[in-house]
């Protein structure tokens, strides 16, 4: 699916203001941060934020980091179960380095001032589907996404080399002669800037909002998913969307997340006849990894022809509950549930990207001066599902990774500046008011029937038509606001999801086609999009 304009925005260098820096950072989040704070003071960083800083998924993680920190655990039994939900397209070198840096990167953490829970002195763990261990480390009982950004955005506001940009908007990267050289940015009161940096990390998150059903915050549109696109550089495995099992189902609420710890505590599925269906679809039952506990639960929707499941903790401790839950606890009880005494609704929503802007193993992409880390990206760690808590992990460790590659190569190139001949030129077409949130609103409702959790040629063949029709019209626009924007950059994603579902004739992961049901040899590869 080509993009229309190279850039969402017109703009003449001559009559923009320019920025510079050593390295750019796009994103805030765990990834953002870490590779910021990897950089040494020598030089200046940017880092720019779609929003506040405590607006992105990492923020919202409820479950923890997996990290292998008892004595009763081993990094190989780590590896095993990463490799084992990734349905067969795990890249083994890139999962051995994750697991293998994961104590030293929460120790890292804790220096920093994240208070971990604890149990007799001890870091408190605990485990999630697909783990064969507890080794889970987690913050508030379920916030511990909050406590690390809180930990890890103070010690980025005591950088003294660090700059940070709040509530701006990235347009574009900037590219002269095959590299990327920075970014056009769009700030409150300043309107588009152009950014110019020797390194570009983009650390932008991922694209749930392009679904109706969503644990994701609306800063999720995978904006730098297609800004990368736009600029050249290669997405693969977009096919892979995962949806979490457990999601709160009620009419009025936003679709709150319940944590896979809920799950590893030992709360059970059960579906409207009040019986547990996960002991017949795996020996593992309500502890088997994400892609099969969401599949399960959407088959026996359709077989009850029930609009949600249930989620039983009932049986469980009703004090090691409220301690462990508090937040899902204080969630469920303004809708008038008792966690431990009521049943949850639930069903899937879309919850993270697997697949993104290719990357190396130390976070190069296939533009020279781009680095990429975080769920923007598609590193090989996850395959074709991702297991419970890698995903701070693969924030933290390849955000690192890219702040010393990309200091690195910063360090490497002169502050001399030569005037380059970036300009963006082209006739938009405008033929009156357009309603953005009616297309946004058709496209998340498309996506969760026809690209959700179980696929099928005729479905997938719809959605290609109807996305094909709105990109037509929408993306030769020019548009001022973030909402254009935002719509612009989920056209281009799901066109591109739609496009590598299409294309794998078989069910892997968490792409499950109805037609294709079982997994084959010949589709054992990454599907890249570019």
């Amino acid at each position: 699916m080509p993009a229309l304009n190279r850039y969402l925005v017109r703009f003449e260098p001559k009559r923009t203001p320019h920025y510079f820096a050593d390295v750019l950072v796009i994103g805030a989040g765990i990834a953002g941060l870490r590779a910021a704070l990897e950089i040494p003071e020598s030089l200046d960083v940017l880092v720019v934020s779609k929003e506040q800083l405590r607006e992105s998924n990492s923020a919202y993680a409820q479950g923890g980091i997996a990290g292998v920190m008892s004595a009763e655990d081993t990094f190989e039994n780590h590896v095993d179960d990463t490799i084992n939900a990734g349905g067969g397209l795990c890249d083994v070198a890139i999962v051995e380095k994750a697991i293998h840096e994961a104590p030293e990167q929460i120790e890292t953490l804790i220096r920093w001032g994240a208070n971990f829970d604890e149990e007799g002195g001890k870091i408190a763990l605990t485990r999630e589907g697909g783990h064969s261990h507890r080794r889970i480390v987690h913050a508030l009982g379920d916030a511990t996404g909050s406590e690390v950004m809180r930990a890890v955005g103070a010690k980025a506001k005591e950088a003294k080399n660090l700059s940070m940009w709040e509530d701006a908007f990235t347009l574009d990267l900037l590219t002269h002669e095959g590299r990327c050289v920075g970014a056009i940015v769009w700030r409150p009161g300043h309107g588009k800037v152009l950014v110019w940096a020797k390194q570009t990390i983009l650390a932008s998150g991922g694209a749930g909002r392009v679904y109706r059903e969503t644990t994701n915050p609306p800063v999720a549109t995978g904006d730098g998913m297609a800004a990368a696109y736009r600029a050249g550089a290669q997405l693969r495995d977009m096919e892979f969307m995962q949806f979490h099992p457990t999601v709160l189902y009620v009419a009025g609420s936003s679709r709150f997340l319940i944590s896979e710890a809920v799950r590893g505590e030992g709360a059970y599925l059960r579906d409207k006849q009040m019986k547990r269906f996960m002991l017949e679809v795996d020996p593992r039952a309500e502890l088997a990894p994400r892609d099969i506990v969401a599949q399960a639960i959407f088959e026996c929707m359709e077989r009850t022809k029930h609009t949600n499941v249930y989620l039983d903790l009932r049986h469980l401790d009703k004090q090691l509950v409220r301690r462990r839950f508090p937040g899902i606890d204080k969630v469920c009880r303004g809708f008038g549930l008792d966690i431990t005494k009521d049943l949850i609704p639930i069903r899937p929503g879309a919850h993270y990207m697997i697949g993104g802007v290719t990357v190396d193993a130390e976070g190069r992409t296939s533009i020279p001066g781009l680095w990429a880390a975080g769920e923007v990206t598609s590193t090989g760690l996850h395959g074709a599902n991702r297991l419970a808590s890698n995903s701070l992990l693969e924030g933290l460790v390849f955000g690192a990774c890219c702040g010393r590659g990309a200091a690195e190569a910063a360090l490497a190139i002169p502050d001399l500046l030569s005037a380059l001949p970036v300009a963006s030129r082209f006739e938009p077409e405008d033929d009156g008011p357009l309603d953005v949130a009616d297309i946004t609103n058709s496209l998340r409702s498309l996506m969760v029937r026809n690209m959700g959790v179980v696929r099928d040629r005729a479905g997938l063949e719809e959605a290609q038509h109807d996305v094909a029709f709105w990109s037509n019209y929408v993306l030769r626009r020019e548009f001022d606001s973030r909402p254009g924007w935002e719509l612009q950059n989920l056209l281009t994603i799901a066109g591109l999801m739609i496009e590598s579902a299409l294309q794998r004739e078989e069910s892997r992961g968490v792409h499950f086609r109805r037609d294709f049901p079982k997994p084959d040899e010949r589709w054992k590869h990454n599907i890249a999009s570019k």
